[in-house]
Order: structure tokens, then C-alpha cells, then sequence
């Protein structure tokens, strides 16, 4: 193949796609921490469909304005710090040849080289041993071969070849991967991509994914009995696509015996198109509801959740009929613009009321499992109507969305890069609505500063981290986002955690308890901090979160 055309281009984006999704699940399996919202995989997947859908509807034999399609897309759609990646190496693809309207070998491997300069730019302190150096070691060697080969595919070829032996390398990089025993998830989900790229090239066709307990053909079934056209998207009555597993643990199923007819009329007052496939160890679900924590909760009696995917259906449905999604979202924009927002991001009913209690103008669903696409993130600021924002996205995931949030905003935005529940309360409280955006942004960073978090949550697998031998279905006590302790008592980890995180001079100790956790329970852990730390305060609210436990802030 001596050139590449625009409708070539959206072909090999659309098996890529494609290719990333049927392993997405394999990709979140290699994030190094093994909690239940390492979603590398699910953030790359969303992010690449996003792509290749605006590629799709808008590829023509031009490669410039098809390239430029797939940028606007993943920029869009792009999820968690592996999708925002992504999006930019595509991002600096496409500029380099936005003019072109074919490309050679040579071109093909050069704009791939200004992809790798535009992602490491984006990207304040990158990190080797990372999808950053997969790609920029396989667009050197493409560079290399061009000089000499003329022939997209062999370039193609190489390029692939290379990007998986730089794969194979991650864990000399990054002693953390070497110490879990696994190579860059990122890395892996580009190398997913490339896959399908040579193969769309080649004409070949991929293996599909086989899966011991699927029920994807029965959720397209279930699916296809809404015929999305001839509703609208305010008539969605359940707005969340909601998939889960339930692998049952013996001691949860002596206190409530699975029976699965039962499950599946205790999980039907939550929503509809209920789907339940079990066996002996494990039970999968599929239901729309508009409250998916409460459907997490109630699979928790018979075991732990496991793969876990909640869906925006209304806002699929928006993009599918085209009938443009502000209309189906809970707050439509006002007529009159306010001065000032402040946008934040948060999981859990309860932390969402908290946040708006302190200052928060909007919160957007998501954070663990579920980070926000950068398109999320630009709508909830156009619902508030602001001539000024600030984003706090909770999240070290979804700081990098946040901020090409900010970037396409024709508004003054700036990202206040909060990566917890407790740093954004306390940034919020900073807020000064007469101060400038860059003031906000500078006195609310250093208001969070002196903020310690503590997370407790459940291991999905076994593995050692930090000379921390963790076993699946532990609990662990994470204490500034490092693993301290991981045994089988919840009340055990808590009060490590806290021990951990509080000193002499801590003043307030604020216990946000989850869905898994009694209010007696919580309040007999605020006793225990009580007699041990007496010069401190002590706050306990309901977070409603699910899969954490407790959530500690320590100031």
C-alpha cells in the first residue's frame, strides 16, 4: 500500500475500536491496584468508541478532514487519564496532516511522531513505563522505517512490532508493574488499537472475545425490544445501563441464601429490562435503573461486585436519534447567565448533597468506575450558565478531562486539580466569588494542601504492593493514595487507616461512611476516634457511595 485514504483511515478506526473494545475487560485487569474501579480499559474503550462514531458519520476520502473527525471525537468522548492520552495522540495526528489528502509511508509515520510531542506536552510530568512510551517508541521505529520504505503497511507492520516490545519493557521502567507482575495497562489498550489498524489494513479479521459468563446477546436482544427512534430521550424512564457480577462468598449467602428467581424479583423494584444468568459462583446482571448504587447494595447481600459498568442511556440515545441531549438532563441551562460556577464531580448521593451544601453549583455523577468524558464535563458547565467555572474533579483520573474540558470552553474555566472527596470540600470552601479565576484557582490549591484522605475499599485480586501482601476480597486502608494495610476486618482497616492519618496538630476528622456501612456502625467508629484523638472534632455524614466504605478526610 503506497498511500492512505480517508475512508482506509475510518476503517482501521473502526476495527481498533472495535479490537479495544472486546478486551477492555483484559485491560482494566492489568491496573496495577487492584480496587474495584481500575477501569484503564473501560476509560480507553468509551473514549475510542467516541472517536470512531464521529469518524464514521463524517469520514470521506480527504484523510485530513477524516482525521480531524476522529480528533474531535476522542476529544469529546475521552475518559480518565488513558483516554485523554489517547485523544491527544490522535489529536496531533490529525493536525500534522489536516491539509493532506492521502498520505505516504513517510507522512503516515511523521504524524504519528506529532501525535507522541502533542500527548507528551499535554501531560505535565510524564511518566516512562506508560502508554506515553509505547507510543513514542513505536512512532520512532515507523520514522526510521519510512526513511527507507515506502509501503504503509510494512511501516504499519514494525510499528506494531515495536510498540509491543516496548509494552514488554514497561515493567523495567516502572518498578511498580514489575513488583505486580503486569505490564502498562494504557500501553496494552494502544497496542489493542494498533492491532486492529494493521488487520483493517491487511484485510484480516480479528479473533471475537469469548467470555465464560457473557450475556452481551442477551442485552443487544433486550436492547433492541426499545426501538431507540420512536422515543425521546426525556421518556427514558431508567437512565442508567447498569452491569454487574456477583461472585458469591459463603458467609454473605449463609445470611441470604441465593435462590435466583428470588434475586431477580428483589432486583426489579430497582428498574427494568432486568437480565439475571447465575451458577454456582457467580451471578450476572444486567438492569436500567435510575438508581445504580441501590442495585450494587442489594447484589452486595450474596457476595462481592465484581466488573462492574454503568451506561448514560439517555445521553447514548441522544447521540443516536440526534436529538441532542440538554433536553433529557435534570437542570436545563438558564436564560440568565451567572457570574460564577463552581463544577465538581463526586459518587454517592450523599457526597453530592454535601458538596452543593458547602458551594458546589453542579455536581456530575462519576468519579470511581464511572469518570466523566470530557463532553460530560462541558455540559454540566453550559447547564449552570456561568461566565466564569471552576472544575474540581475529585479525581487524579479525571483532572486531564477536566482540563480539555476547560481548554474548549468560551467561557473563563480553570481546573482546580483536586484528586478527593476531601480535597474539593475544602477547596470549596476557599471559593471567593469576587476574586478572579487564577486567584480562585491559586487560594483554593493551597486550601486543599494541608488535606490527608484515607479510602477504605475491597481487593479484586491478590497481589503485593509496597511490601503489603493483599489477598482478593480484603479490605484495605489506602492513606494518601497508598496501600497501608489489607485484612479481612472492615473495622480493623478503618481504624489503621485513622490511626495513620491523624497526628497531634489534626483539628477536624470528617468519616464519610458508604451504602455497605450501618449509621451504627459509623457512629461507633467516630466513638473510637473520639477517645483516642480528644483534641480533635469529629463529623460523620452519609456518602451513599458505593464500593468505598468509608472515605476519611483529615485536617
Amino acid at each position: 500500500m503506497k498511500s492512505l485514504d480517508g475512508i482506509q483511515f475510518a476503517e482501521m478506526v473502526k476495527m481498533g475500536a472495535h479490537h479495544l473494545f472486546q478486551n477492555a475487560d483484559y485491560v482494566d485487569a492489568l491496573n496495577v491496584f487492584p480496587v474495584p474501579d481500575g477501569d484503564t480499559g473501560t476509560n480507553m474503550n468509551l473514549s475510542m468508541s467516541s472517536g470512531a462514531k464521529e469518524t464514521e458519520a463524517n469520514a470521506v476520502a480527504h484523510i485530513g478532514k477524516t482525521a480531524q473527525a476522529l480528533s474531535k471525537g476522542l476529544l469529546m468522548g475521552a475518559r480518565g487519564n488513558s483516554g485523554v492520552i489517547l485523544s491527544q495522540l490522535f489529536r496531533g495526528f490529525g493536525k500534522d496532516i489536516e491539509t493532506k489528502s492521502t498520505l505516504t509511508a513517510k507522512e503516515f509515520a511523521h504524524a504519528l511522531q506529532y501525535g507522541v510531542d502533542m500527548a507528551y506536552k499535554a501531560v505535565m510530568k510524564p511518566v516512562e513505563g506508560t502508554i506515553l512510551t509505547v507510543a513514542k517508541d513505536s512512532a520512532k521505529k515507523a520514522v526510521e522505517i519510512a526513511e527507507n520504505q515506502n509501503d504503509v503497511i510494512i511501516v504499519m507492520e514494525e510499528l506494531l512490532k515495536e510498540a509491543k516490545a516496548s509494552l514488554a519493557r514497561t515493567p523495567d521502567l516502572l518498578p511498580v508493574l514489575k513488583e505486580v507482575g503486569v505490564v502498562d495497562s494504557g500501553g496494552q489498550g494502544l497496542v489493542f488499537v494498533y492491532e486492529g489498524f494493521i488487520a483493517s489494513m491487511k484485510g484480516e479479521k480479528l479473533p471475537e472475545k469469548t467470555a465464560a459468563y457473557s450475556m452481551d446477546d442477551l442485552v443487544n436482544a433486550e436492547h433492541h425490544t426499545n426501538v431507540q427512534g420512536f422515543m425521546d430521550t426525556s421518556d427514558i424512564e431508567f437512565g442508567y445501563c447498569t452491569e454487574f457480577m456477583v461472585k458469591f462468598l459463603p458467609e454473605k449467602l449463609a445470611e441470604n441464601p441465593f435462590n435466583e428467581t428470588d434475586f431477580r424479583e428483589g432486583l426489579s423494584q430497582f428498574g427494568d429490562s432486568l437480565l439475571v444468568i447465575s451458577d454456582d459462583e457467580i451471578a450476572k446482571v444486567h438492569i436500567h435503573s435510575e438508581q445504580p448504587g441501590e442495585c450494587l447494595g442489594y447484589g452486595q447481600k450474596f457476595g462481592d461486585l465484581i466488573k462492574i459498568k454503568i451506561e448514560n442511556m439517555r445521553q447514548q440515545h441522544a447521540e443516536i436519534v440526534g436529538d441532542g441531549y440538554k433536553k433529557a438532563a435534570p437542570t436545563p441551562a438558564p436564560a440568565k447567565k451567572h457570574p460564577y460556577a463552581v463544577v465538581t464531580v463526586a459518587m454517592g448521593e450523599g457526597i453530592s448533597a454535601l458538596l452543593k451544601s458547602v458551594g458546589a453549583s453542579a455536581v456530575i455523577e462519576g468519579g470511581q468506575t464511572m469518570n466523566p468524558s470530557t463532553e460530560d464535563i462541558v455540559k454540566a458547565i453550559e447547564s449552570v450558565g456561568a461566565e466564569k467555572v471552576l472544575i474540581l474533579p475529585n479525581n487524579k483520573n479525571i483532572i486531564m478531562a477536566a482540563e480539555q474540558a476547560a481548554e474548549v470552553m468560551g467561557i473563563e474555566a480553570a481546573v482546580v486539580p483536586t484528586k478527593t472527596v476531601p480535597q474539593g470540600m475544602a477547596a470549596i470552601l476557599a471559593f471567593n466569588p469576587e476574586a478572579s479565576v487564577e486567584d480562585n484557582k491559586v487560594n483554593m490549591t493551597k486550601a486543599f494542601a494541608h488535606v490527608k484522605t484515607g479510602q477504605v475499599t475491597y481487593a479484586v485480586r491478590d497481589t503485593s504492593i509496597d511490601g503489603v501482601e493483599i489477598q482478593k476480597d480484603d479490605f484495605m486502608a489506602i492513606a494518601e493514595g497508598k496501600i497501608i494495610l489489607a485484612t479481612t476486618s472492615l473495622d480493623e482497616v478503618a481504624k489503621s487507616l485513622i490511626n495513620e492519618l491523624v497526628d497531634e496538630d489534626s483539628e477536624i476528622i470528617t468519616l464519610i461512611f458508604g451504602q455497605d456501612v450501618t449509621e451504627s456502625d459509623a457512629n461507633e467508629l467516630a466513638a473510637f476516634v473520639e477517645e483516642n484523638y480528644s483534641h480533635a472534632d469529629v463529623e460523620v455524614y452519609n456518602g451513599k457511595q458505593p464500593l468505598y466504605p468509608y472515605i476519611i478526610s483529615v485536617e
